[in-house]
Parts: structure tokens; C-alpha cells; sequence
């Protein structure tokens, strides 16, 4: 799977893809993971991706000439491109699985005020938010997509169970996790953990994770 982050910071993001699980990804030959500088695609001696907005207001407005221009060289038949916008879809589990079945996803990184309003309506597939704030550049929260997506490409993970028992993958919240010691400073391990029988440790698991979710995020649960 090819993912390509489109952003006017792209050593922000090939720092990241070098590390932990997307570095092995890239590593292995599972994903390729590539960060476009925005503003190879510009014509002026300052490189500028932005400028004022029209109508008068603060910040500045992300022009749509380089970004089309990049688009149109990025993307293939096979591209999904998703922009990380406020006023996207709000990311989530089932997201991030539906995006890990694309062989190519380009995420396009908005900055400063905002992004030219044609871009959203005529360049991209998609646009997703991952939740109610404001960051200083989409930068991050693209990063944030991306982890979330190379993780579900299988032989990622060391362990094919890993993200199907994540949180949020069954529905609800994952169960308590714990390893050596057995006791310390007085706080004990559930003993049903400590007994090897697998059956009863899948069926407290359950519980014990109904019972986060129950607690923690009830808007999971139907009803909840």
C-alpha cells in the first residue's frame, strides 16, 4: 500500500515514517510511505502555497493552483485522496480499515486558515477530521491517519490478532492489560488472569470490557 502525505512540512513526516511500526512497514516492503513538499509545485521565487482571503478576515488561505497542480501528479486511477479537514467525517476504527483497503491513499495537510473551498469541492474524494479542536497544521492529524491505517496492513504487526482486539475494533473499548508483577505496592493482578484457564479469561475479558465501555465511553453502546 502507497501512502503519500501532501504537506508544506514534509521532514515532519518522513522523521515519523523512519520510526516504530510504520518504519518497520516501510522496512519490510509493505508500504511505501512518501511526504510531497506542496511546494515543489509552485512558480514563484518564494515558493508561496498561500495568500490572502477574499471577503477581508485574519489568517492567510491555502491557494488551489499548487495543490491541483500536485494532485494531477500524484494521483493515479487507484488514488484515494482524503483532506484533513475540520468539516470531515470524524475518523474512527472503521475508517481507517475501509482506508487500508486502497492500494494508494494521498492525504492532503491543510495549514493556516484554511484551505480554498474548490479544493473540497472539486479535487478530493474525501475529507475527515479526527475531532472537535483546532491544530496549527494538518500535518498531525494526516500522521495520525496514516499510523492508524499502516497498522491494519497485514504482516504489520507482530501479532495478526493485535488490531482486531484494539479498542474500538469490536465496537467497544478494550480490556485491562497486565503483566509481572503479580503484586506490587499492594495492587494485585485479577487472579482469574493468573489461573490458565483460557476460557474463563476470555469470558472476563468480555466482561471487562463491556465494563469499561459502560463507564468510560457509554455513546459506544447501543443505547448507551
Amino acid at each position: 500500500m502507497k501512502i503519500t502525505i501532501l504537506t508544506i512540512f514534509p521532514e515532519v513526516c518522513r522523521c515519523v515514517f523512519a520510526e516504530s511500526i510504520m518504519g518497520r512497514a516501510v522496512s519490510k516492503g509493505l508500504a511505501d510511505l512518501q511526504a510531497a513538499d506542496l511546494r515543489k509545485w509552485t512558480s514563484d521565487r518564494h515558493r508561496t502555497v498561500d495568500d490572502t482571503p477574499y471577503g477581508g478576515g485574519p489568517g492567510m488561505v491555502m491557494k488551489i493552483e499548487p495543490i491541483d497542480l500536485a494532485l494531477s501528479e500524484l494521483r493515479t486511477p487507484q488514488s484515494k485522496v482524503v483532506l484533513m479537514s475540520p468539516q470531515g467525517r470524524k475518523f474512527s476504527d472503521s475508517i481507517a480499515r475501509e482506508f487500508s483497503q486502497c492500494p494508494e491513499l494521498i492525504l492532503l495537510s491543510g495549514h493556516y486558515e484554511g484551505i480554498d473551498q474548490r479544493v473540497a469541492d472539486h479535487l478530493v474524494d474525501d475529507e475527515v477530521s479526527i475531532g472537535d479542536y483546532v491544530l496549527t497544521s494538518g500535518v498531525l492529524p494526516a500522521l495520525v491517519v496514516a499510523d492508524a491505517v499502516v497498522r491494519l496492513i497485514p504482516g504489520v504487526l507482530g501479532d495478526s490478532e493485535s488490531a482486531a482486539q484494539d479498542s474500538f475494533a469490536a465496537g467497544i473499548l478494550d480490556h485491562p492489560h497486565y503483566t509481572r508483577p503479580a503484586e506490587y505496592k499492594g495492587w494485585k493482578v485479577p487472579e482469574v488472569l493468573l489461573g490458565g484457564h483460557h476460557a474463563e479469561i476470555e469470558k472476563w475479558r468480555r466482561a471487562a470490557a463491556l465494563e469499561a465501555t459502560r463507564k468510560r465511553r457509554p455513546d459506544l453502546l447501543k443505547g448507551g
